[in-house]
């Protein structure tokens, strides 16, 4: 970064000029949809700028028949998109080549440098200092879908360097982000292959072979099958604990705490009950990942109700299937797969009780189920640190470049 110095002592010994953003960039143009035919055009949604990479990811494929009211801004190559949109979330990205004169949501403020003042990449990385997030705070609108106008956008200066200094300055913090960029890949790599490495160990304890158990059972068998509480809108958000479909899909054990809420009855809290050894399956899902995800209950919830999109298992007996085995096992690949298998395949993927009813499961006695679940329970906490681990690493690499990047891109203001 010495470089850096000696171009600031040689070219800007006294400080920069800062101008507003609006001064140095200009604004692109609004398509006429009526003029484009049958042509299509990729469109960039606010959840197409990955917030992490500052990369534009999945696009949509739109037409003047079928086009988003939002569709509307034309982005060339070079433009510096930034959301208006809960700004503070700092979602921002540069047109790629490929994504040349495509379509940006209204949702982005879309500037155009002026390159011969101020390059495209030095634009990027203001945008993403603690300086302009803080401009961003203090100037959006607050509500559901806090905001922040173009105008407000463009309003926000910003210093402007000698073209050489920003060069060098865009080098280093390009190089520091494709760093970063592949450190973090790697770290997710390695996660991903220790979480495989977990499952199918988890997989094989739970399963074994044929003559690891003593026999195999029919869900049927084991639980008696139940559909959960459908009511209006206007009935949640107050009364009592709701095991809400969120939850199950979330989470392999049914929380110590249930926050969403819903007014129930008496009764309805008796035919919906949750109880210790229940197990919440989903039974309808848009695809099939999100069918059959499961939540066992390893303590009873008095006055609980769960949701009517999912299925409840209760045990016909008693210390035959141990809660926690019972969670464990409706989350592995064995049950997955026989789901998977069986499911009911229409505009939405589903299951009914006679699919639950013919899914097969290990039965262990009651002693090694136990010792089974002691020792997933310590690969548990070990994969928790591994993952915690590496979060800490990616956001401690993060907020080391974030630092060198304020700091390259802070100046003394030129006096007038």
């Amino acid at each position: 970064m010495s470089r850096v110095y000696e171009l600031i002592d040689k070219l800007a010994p006294n400080g920069v000029t800062y101008r507003a953003i609006g001064d140095i960039t200009t604004r692109g143009k609004n398509i006429r949809w009526s003029d484009t035919g049958e042509q299509a055009f990729q469109y960039i949604d606010l959840s197409s700028v990955d917030r992490v990479t500052r990369k534009i990811g999945v696009t949509a494929t739109v037409t003047v028949k079928d086009a988003p009211s939002r569709a509307r801004q034309v982005v060339r190559q070079g433009d510096v998109i930034f959301a208006t949109t809960r700004p503070a979330q700092m979602r921002w990205a540069v047109i790629p080549e490929e994504l040349d004169g495509q379509i940006a949501s209204t949702g982005f403020c879309v500037l155009r440098p002026e390159t011969s003042v101020v390059l495209t990449n030095f634009l990027a990385h203001i945008l993403g200092t603690d300086a302009f997030r803080r401009y961003i705070e203090a100037n959006q609108v607050p509500g559901n879908y806090p905001a922040i106008s173009d105008a407000a956008v463009r309003a926000y200066r910003i210093p402007v360097p000698h073209l050489e200094i920003q060069r060098e300055i865009v080098r280093i913090l390009d190089e520091f982000s494709s760093q970063d960029e592949l450190l973090v890949t790697e770290l997710r790599r390695e996660l991903e292959i220790r979480q495989v490495q977990y499952a199918h160990y988890r997989d094989s304890l739970l399963i074994g072979s044929e003559t690891d158990h003593e026999r195999w059972a029919m869900v049927g068998e084991l639980y008696d099958s139940s559909s959960g509480l459908s009511k209006s809108a206007d009935e949640f958000g107050f009364g009592h604990p709701f095991l809400s479909f969120k939850t199950v899909f979330n989470n392999a054990v049914v929380p110590s705490e249930l926050t969403d809420l819903v007014n129930s009855t008496e009764a309805e809290q008796a035919r919906y009950s949750i109880k210790a050894g229940d197990v919440f399956v989903t039974r309808t899902s848009e695809d099939l990942d999100g069918l059959g995800t499961s939540c066992a209950a390893l303590r009873d919830y008095p006055t609980a109700t769960f949701n009517g999109f999912t299925k409840r298992l209760r045990p016909k007996t008693q210390r035959v299937i141990d809660a926690q085995f019972a969670a464990y096992f409706f989350r592995s690949s064995l049950f997955r797969t026989q789901i998977a298998r069986m499911a009911i395949l229409s505009t939405r993927v589903s299951l009914n009780d006679d699919i639950l009813s013919r899914v097969r499961i290990p039965i262990h006695s009651i002693e090694e189920q136990e010792q089974i679940v002691a020792t997933l329970g310590k690969l548990d906490a070990l994969s928790t640190e591994l993952s915690a681990g590496v979060r800490r690493e990616i956001v401690g690499r993060r907020t080391q470049r974030e630092y060198y990047r304020d700091r390259l891109l802070t100046f003394e203001e030129l006096p007038s």
